[in-house]
């Protein structure tokens, strides 16, 4: 049978890996709209979309360049997960 405190440290190790492999896209966002930003108050340029489509081109580069570490780090630990699923059981 699976204890509170096995539970507790599989929900900190899923936060602790979402965590993980979401921080280089978000700094990558952060870092994008902060040069963004800066050009945009030395120009006087307030448009909008110019926040948003470099953002989004970066990140989706960013998810094309880190992908399989991401999802080697998530099926990394659905493997673990799943097979240690008939310990949880007894």
């Amino acid at each position: 049978m699976i204890t509170e405190g096995q539970v507790l440290d599989i929900a900190r190790e899923a936060l602790f890996l979402i965590i993980k492999v979401s921080t280089p896209l978000l700094l990558i966002s952060l870092i994008i709209g902060l040069i963004v930003s800066i050009f945009q108050t030395v120009t006087s340029i307030q448009e909008q979309t110019l926040t948003f489509v470099p953002k989004i081109l970066v990140v989706f580069l960013g998810m094309m360049l880190l992908g399989g570490w991401i999802l080697e780090n998530l099926t990394g630990f659905m493997t673990e997960l799943w097979s240690n699923f008939g310990l949880y059981l007894r």
